[in-house]
């Protein structure tokens, strides 16, 4: 007879309780809809937090704690400690913040901030730092993202000197606050704890003297220093004045030649654009800037300061040296002299002109400054600008299912049915005595290789498909198909192209030069190194080699034809130094060739060997091994590096655009290195495979989609697809969110702007609640708890049959007195999160919020605990709408 009762007055419980679940929901549903108009400073400090990605990356977001400038020209700063007790890298760093409010923002790093306030006037003399402060980040003019190169950080940490982040904004005109609202700008900074072999620092030019005159024209404000430190590249820069600056630029000067870095109009959203990256910054440089200014309409003198009154004249470069030899900020103040700056190119005179149109485009677009045609070229369908879905080569680490047990691999290709053709070395090595000084193979004794050395691999699995290739060559290195799917090869022993039949008998179909013989002559080879076929010609180019440095042309039946390359008798380029692979772009008509000791990749005109391009990157190293080709969009190219003695750069993969030349990405193994990346191939589908002679294995990689964005000489500004967190239960439909998960998803993605369609759903939602939000957990429920009270309900009749030895009291007048009376040793404390959560299928994550109240924003503190075993033994207030 118990059951009834208790029945009943669970389903009330549960129902008054889900009620007051639905009066609260609009009022948070409205509250996350209006995220960002913040009114109070506790909803800023809550977002400057660390939130953890994975094991490696996290992001830390700092931002104004909800401030109010009591004045025009206002500078304030807060400072955050840097989260980790490691070595940490900034790789991203996103804005928030608008020029409506922000005049600029500026990130400095350091070790001691000069105040422990929450935030301090830092434009008068107390200032940012205690001790030297690094510039790392600048914004204004509603500048997009920027994003770091792959492979380079800010590095800040334990061993940095930088254990404080300190951010000065300076408010302008204070007008924007005449409504009292409190200011949270700020940046999300992106992080990693993975070390990067390169490390970003900020060079800054700056002039402190330059006087601009009322109603002249123009002014020039000239800065220029003598560089005297480790090489820097740089990679991205920015401009900064007020109001009177028409454009600005910085170059290198080496030699008595001017080399631009860049040129803007600080006007534009003063963001980090890409600079040239064929400059670079070495010992015996000049780093020079100059700002044009104008003072008409002025009708005072107009000085340096820090008013917005005031002028300025920066030139920003960020820049990434080895980590050996870091330097994370350096400026330059000296005032450039006028015989130096009369060599100054022309462009540097020449003000860019702004319209709004502009303003409106380069909001989310970068834009490339072409100082060859001495203007901004501000076309968003620009043919140099990438806007498109980008990719990311990862390793497939579970690639191959099985060991392929390799020697060292030498040579990647594909057959006609797209397997993957392995050429390896087997139980031979090129070592220091392979040759002589005649370059004549010393090891011809030990006989040609037993085992198969052509293995036809499955591209998704990495399972053998055909062995060949037994006792046939000495020392292999490169190998190609032709549309017969023959084997073109090259044994550097054998001095040797050879055509070989692909169907397992081994047999040698053409053999050019002479066995062991090597030469210079039309029919000789000295270690030639690879073959390229004309998929529509059949005629073969061959790449020869390690002592001839020139590239030949024979027929499909091995007639010569020409060559090129040869000596340094051709003035349009330095002669090869090891010609090491070889491809064919068949929608080109031209043969590209991987000049591994020159570092670059140069192309030629297939039919008469003309150069055409020649692609030349610092980030090769000083070493390019070996490429591919696929004809994907404008083309790309596919290569690989390699260790230099003169030069330190990781070992990986780049993927460049053809036309642009640009490097579109890199990529490198997860789980080991590179040690010896010697040949690389791309699969219809995008896959790439390289083989590594030093691990002796083949690495696969495919390609990961990333975000949109815009990619312009290895610096992205992005459109961030913003993510959300939902935290959902299984009793209610995804679009309706409890409180704690409405709490939750308010941490966890503070300000960020919501997708279009999920913000119009909101506002219906908060407009017309759902109501059955709370009916249906109620149900539910209700029907769970029905075994349980059937369970007590027996027990009840049971011992009323056992001569009423077991005794129920009951106080109807109170619900606690219920819920409290039921409890005894058969049953436990009822605790329905905890009774719910033990039934398999079910989540525990719904019904926690029964028995812990929400979260700490939300209770009263009086009448329930963090506890997660807290009894549920009354049911809540309800709480005022106020």
């Amino acid at each position: 007879m118990m059951g009834v009762p208790v029945f009943f007055v669970v389903v009330l419980a549960f129902i008054c309780h889900s009620h007051s679940l639905e009066i609260q929901n609009p009022f948070y549903r409205f509250k996350r809809s209006q995220e960002n108009v913040l009114s109070d400073p506790s909803d800023c400090v809550s977002r400057t937090k660390q939130q953890v990605l994975n094991s490696h990356n996290f992001s830390v977001e700092i931002r104004m704690p909800g401030v109010v400038p009591t004045g025009s020209d206002t500078y304030l700063c807060t400072a955050f400690p840097v989260p980790t007790s490691r070595d940490a890298y900034i790789v991203d760093f996103i804005p928030h913040a608008s020029m409506d409010t922000v005049h600029h923002m500026l990130l400095f790093g350091c070790q001691t901030p000069v105040s422990t306030s929450s935030y301090w006037d830092c434009g008068s003399v107390q200032g940012t730092c205690a001790d030297e402060a690094s510039i790392m980040y600048a914004w204004a003019r509603n500048a997009p993202p920027t994003k770091l190169p792959k492979d380079v950080g800010f590095k800040v940490g334990r061993n940095s000197g930088m254990s404080h982040f300190v951010l000065q904004i300076h408010y302008g005109d204070i007008s924007a606050f005449r409504d009292h609202h409190r200011d949270c700008s700020g940046l999300t900074l992106r992080m990693t704890s993975k070390p990067q072999p390169f490390i970003a620092g900020i060079y800054l030019l700056m002039s402190v003297d330059t006087v601009i005159l009322p109603g002249k024209k123009v002014t020039n404000a000239d800065i220029a220093c003598d560089y005297t430190s480790y090489p820097i590249y740089p990679f991205a820069f920015r401009t900064h004045t007020h109001h009177l600056g028409k454009v600005v630029s910085g170059y290198r000067i080496r030699d008595g030649k001017w080399s631009l870095i860049g040129r803007q109009s600080p006007q534009l959203p003063q963001a980090f654009y890409p600079a040239n990256k064929e400059v670079n910054v070495k010992y015996g440089d000049t780093i020079a800037a100059r700002c044009l200014f104008t003072g008409e309409g002025r009708t005072s003198k107009t000085y340096i300061g820090g008013t917005s009154d005031d002028e300025m004249c920066n030139f920003y470069i960020m820049y990434y040296m080895d980590s050996k030899h870091a330097i994370p900020y350096m400026n330059c103040m000296e005032s450039g002299s006028k015989e130096l700056f009369q060599h100054i190119p022309a462009e540097a005179n020449v003000p860019i002109a702004v319209s709004p149109g502009h303003m409106n485009s380069m909001m989310h677009m970068v834009h490339s400054t072409d100082h060859q045609e001495n203007m901004l070229l501000l076309d968003t369908n620009r043919a140099e600008q990438v806007l498109d879905q980008d990719y990311h080569l990862e390793q497939v680490s579970a690639w191959p299912q099985s060991s392929l047990q390799l020697g060292q691999v030498s040579g990647l290709t594909l057959d006609s049915d797209s397997n993957l053709v392995i050429f390896h070395r087997g139980d031979h090595h090129w070592g220091a005595d392979s040759f002589n000084s005649q370059a004549r193979y010393q090891q011809r004794s030990i006989g040609p290789i037993q085992q198969s050395t052509i293995l036809v691999v499955d591209p998704a699995k990495g399972n053998i498909l055909k062995a060949s290739g037994r006792d046939m060559f000495y020392l292999p290195h490169g190998i190609t198909t032709d549309k017969n799917n023959n084997y073109w090869v090259t044994d550097v022993a054998l001095h040797q192209v050879l055509k070989v039949s692909s169907d397992g008998r081994d047999r040698m179909l053409l053999a050019l030069g002479e066995a062991f013989i090597p030469g210079s002559d039309n029919n000789h080879f000295c270690q030639p190194t690879d073959v390229a076929v004309d998929t529509e010609t059949g005629n073969i180019f061959v790449s020869d080699g390690y002592c001839n440095a020139r590239i030949l042309k024979f027929s499909a039946d091995g007639k010569y034809l020409s060559e090129w390359g040869a000596g340094s008798s051709d003035r349009r380029r330095i002669p090869f130094r090891i010609p090491h692979s070889l491809v064919f772009l068949p929608d080109r008509q031209e043969v590209c060739v991987a000049d591994r000791e020159n570092g670059r990749i140069q192309c030629f005109i297939a039919k008469t060997g003309e150069f055409v391009k020649e692609i030349k990157k610092e980030e090769f190293g000083g070493e390019v091994f070996a490429l591919t080709y696929s004809p994907a969009g404008d083309g790309l190219i596919f290569a690989v590096n390699g260790e230099s003695p003169y030069r330190s750069a990781p070992l990986r993969g780049f993927v460049i655009d053809y036309s642009t030349m640009d490097i579109l990405d890199t990529f490198n193994p997860e789980k080991k290195e590179f040690k010896m990346p010697h040949d690389i191939v791309e699969t219809s589908d995008g896959s790439v495979f390289v083989g590594d002679a030093g691990s002796k294995s083949v690495f696969k990689f495919t390609t990961e989609k990333l975000h949109r964005s815009v990619k312009k000489a290895g610096i992205e500004v992005q459109e961030l697809e913003e993510m959300e967190t939902f935290v959902q239960t299984k009793v209610r439909p995804e679009h309706n969110m409890s409180k704690t998960a409405a709490i939750q998803e308010k941490q966890t993605v503070a300000q960020q702007p919501q997708p279009q369609e999920e913000n119009e759903e909101e506002k219906k939602s908060a407009a017309k609640p759902n109501k059955e939000w709370g009916v249906l957990p109620a149900i539910i429920t209700t029907l769970l708890l029905i075994p349980l009270l059937v369970v007590i309900s027996i027990g009840v009749f049971i011992c009323w049959r056992k001569n009423n030895r077991c005794e129920v009291k009951t106080e109807p007048s109170s619900v606690g007195g219920i819920l409290g009376k039921i409890r005894g040793k058969a049953v436990g404390s009822l605790n329905l999160g905890n009774f719910f959560a033990s039934r398999k299928g079910y989540s525990r994550q719904g019904f926690d919020q029964l028995s812990t109240e929400g979260s700490d924003q939300e209770r009263n503190d009086e009448d329930s605990s963090d506890s997660e075993n807290e009894e549920y033994s009354a049911l809540p207030p309800l709480q005022s709408s106020s």
